[in-house]
């Protein structure tokens, strides 16, 4: 049997010095990113150095309107929404409130809980509600695999023109290289991947960094 593919993990030392010298990280951060680390469900969480790319592209298209589909403890939404101007509005689905009542307390202390509205229920229900026309400026996802395809077909049309769509897990450890593996999540990002890399109202970039995160541009011609 073939060994399966896996993805290089930064040793502690050199993302401990990552982390150092990038912006972004302070108590409040690190305290939300402790605490899940003690949770069964840590490897749940988005990779730090993740968070802070997320928080630098909210910032480089000026976004105002974000949508999150999959808060956990609220690292990813905390990023964010930091970047986000006083005006700025984040939208979060998750189903989960246990694991959100976590992310409320650390928007709170970070002085941001006012710029987010947390959604309990089915992601794709919430993104149905949404208003149909291209006004979205950032959306992130990081949630239930199976339903990729279908985030990424409510999103997209969504996004406005130079609008950014980022998923989280898209190389699966490695797995999506793997013949052998065929469960459903695995079949189901590679379904995405293969979705996104063909969607022509997109510029899609695929980069190594946590598990692999997919970059979306909706195209302004």
């Amino acid at each position: 049997m073939a060994a399966r593919p896996t993805l290089p993990s930064l040793p502690p030392e050199l993302r401990a010095y990552l982390l150092t010298h990038s912006d972004g990280v302070d108590d409040v951060m690190g305290d939300l990113i402790a605490e899940t680390e003690g949770l069964a469900q840590r490897r749940m969480m988005l990779a730090p150095e993740s968070a802070l790319l997320l928080g630098v592209l909210v910032r480089l298209i000026g976004a105002r309107v974000a949508v999150e589909v999959g808060t956990f403890t609220g690292l990813s939404a905390l990023a964010v929404a930091r970047a986000l101007p006083p005006d700025g509005r984040l939208l979060c689905c998750d189903i989960n409130e246990e694991w959100t009542a976590i992310a409320r307390r650390y928007w709170e202390r970070a002085g941001v809980a006012g710029r987010i509205e947390l959604r309990i229920g089915p992601g794709l229900a919430a993104l149905a509600a949404l208003p149909e026309e291209p006004h979205v400026d950032f959306a992130f996802v990081d949630a239930d695999k199976d339903s990729y395809a279908a985030y990424h077909d409510a999103l997209v049309p969504r996004l406005r023109p130079g609008g950014l769509l980022v998923v989280d897990n898209v190389l699966w450890n490695g797995r999506v290289l793997d013949p052998e593996t065929d469960d459903a999540a695995t079949v189901a990002i590679r379904r995405f991947n293969e979705r996104a890399a063909a969607d022509e109202r997109t510029d899609t970039l695929v980069l190594p960094v946590g598990d692999g995160l997919s970059i979306q541009r909706r195209r302004t011609d």
